[in-house]
């Protein structure tokens, strides 16, 4: 098995101090440990998988951001993310929302994260051609 890199470590590690975060001052405790459970029962796997199958920083760079993001979002259990006290203006009010669009931003960021690891996955792993690992990144 290969070392981990050193950039990678410190994403894991900042997942790892990401997991109680998310759960501190949760708006639905139980429903925090729904979401961030299977984080932090996936970390020692993610730990292992890194080190058997080595992917590019930049692949371990945006699943780490998916993840820090989902675990962001866990602490107000997605639809309550209070993004519009944050801003200076409503922004549910500017396109006229009427609901929080915090989930979809995230599971739309999970596909566009996902496609540099997916590409990089067919490409190394399953001997796919750039183009058709591009196209499994797309349909993934």
């Amino acid at each position: 098995m290969a070392p981990l890199a050193k950039a990678q470590m410190w994403m894991l590690a900042t997942i790892a101090v990401g997991v109680p975060l998310s759960a501190w001052g949760a708006t639905y405790p139980a429903n925090t440990w729904l979401q961030v459970g299977p984080v932090a029962l996936m970390f020692p796997a993610a730990y292992w998988a890194l080190r058997r199958w080595p992917f590019s920083n930049a692949s371990a760079a945006c699943m780490a951001v998916f993840v820090i993001l989902h675990l962001f979002a866990a602490r107000w259990s997605y639809s309550l993310v209070p993004y519009d006290d944050w801003t200076y203006g409503s922004i549910s009010a500017l396109f006229g929302w009427e609901r929080n669009h915090f989930d979809r931003l995230v599971h739309f960021s999970f596909g566009v994260l996902a496609m540099p690891l997916m590409v990089e996955m067919g490409a190394r792993y399953w001997g796919m051609t750039k183009r058709l690992a591009c196209v499994f990144a797309v349909t993934f």
